[in-house]
């Protein structure tokens, strides 16, 4: 039976376009999800760390951002990035090493940047971003625009002195900045609790900087969304830095060379259970959406990431010409005779 759209769906949702936003989530998935069975067909080179369970963060935040904000991310910044609009074809190509990547494939899955979209890179050093998110946000005040600057990090960055000397500085020059701890609980394989003398290894450290303690349900998009909306006001305003930390999990182990077998099999399946993409899905379905319509949404966004992964593959490698592009100073050698 063809169920019908209520012409009421979506008042009781507190995001302003919840389909796009699905829709963008559906995106980060399934671009995961390709890159994941790309790599097993030796596609990608070296490792991979993937963000499959987190996708509510990323784009619950990237929501609230618009053009002229930044984005910094670490090594699992995949979901920020296609959150942010960047192509997909240009995603995958920059994972495949290929012309068509967003960095000419130069940069791989650890390092993509897109500026034209805000993204101001990945970063492989744990915590090395939280300082030059400082920068970003400085140039905002420099500037006058009212440009914010979204900075994503993990909780094992929290033990990091780069992240006391982010906070401070921040709190301190009043600067337009969210910091966005993503806590799923594991440092590469140790437990976040079993080295960090506090519960909330970045909440409960907001105090000592004279910023609220923020936690938010980082598997629920809205909760997200409503809590980095106040955070970019804030900013935006004038108000200084916000540090919040979303509590959510990855569904895969650390990278790919990692199975993940130091987690209980009870607490995988205890999240799997409050996967932020399905859960979305149910609440949209009570909100109005038709099971079919839901359906037809995914088979889209499958169908633009299996299109735009073929481009990025029939993309040849980057040429000799561009081996010291954007490496360099003036982007050649010269300076060197």
């Amino acid at each position: 039976m063809v169920q019908e759209a209520r012409t009421d769906r979506g008042s009781a949702l507190s995001l302003p376009r919840p389909e796009e936003a699905y829709r963008d989530m559906l995106r980060v998935r399934h671009v995961a999800e390709k890159a994941y069975e790309l790599f097993l067909k030796n596609y990608i080179h070296g490792t991979m760390h993937l963000g499959v369970g987190q996708e509510a963060v990323a784009v619950g935040v990237a929501a609230t951002l618009k053009s002229g904000d930044y984005t910094l991310g670490t090594y699992r910044g995949h979901n920020h990035v296609v959150a942010r609009g960047a192509p997909l074809d240009a995603c995958f190509g920059e994972l495949f090493g290929r012309e068509i990547g967003l960095c000419k494939g130069k940069g791989g899955s650890m390092h993509l940047t897109s500026v034209e979209h805000g993204c101001l890179g990945s970063y492989a050093i744990v915590g090395a971003h939280l300082p030059i998110a400082c920068g970003t946000a400085w140039s905002a005040r420099l500037l006058g625009t009212d440009s914010v600057t979204s900075c994503f990090f993990g909780d094992g960055a929290t033990n990091i002195g780069a992240f006391h000397e982010a906070l401070n500085l921040a709190a301190v020059w009043k600067l337009p900045v969210i910091f966005v701890c993503e806590n799923n609980l594991y440092m590469e394989y140790t437990p976040i609790a079993n080295v960090t003398a506090v519960p909330r290894p970045a909440a409960d450290r907001a105090s000592a900087y004279g910023l609220e303690s923020i936690v938010v349900d980082g598997n629920d998009i809205e909760a997200v969304y409503n809590v980095a909306a106040k955070a970019v006001q804030r900013a935006r305003a004038g108000e200084g830095p916000s540090l919040i930390e979303a509590l959510t999990y990855r569904q895969r182990g650390h990278s790919r060379t990692d199975p993940g077998r130091y987690r209980p099999s009870e607490e995988v399946a205890e999240w799997l259970e409050r996967d932020p993409v399905t859960s979305f899905a149910r609440r949209l379905e009570n909100a109005g959406w038709t099971l079919d319509e839901l359906a037809r949404i995914e088979e889209a966004v499958v169908a633009e990431v299996e299109e735009a992964a073929e481009r990025a593959l029939a993309s040849p490698p980057p040429g000799p010409e561009e081996l010291f592009t954007d490496v360099f100073c003036g982007s050649n050698t010269s300076w060197r005779n």
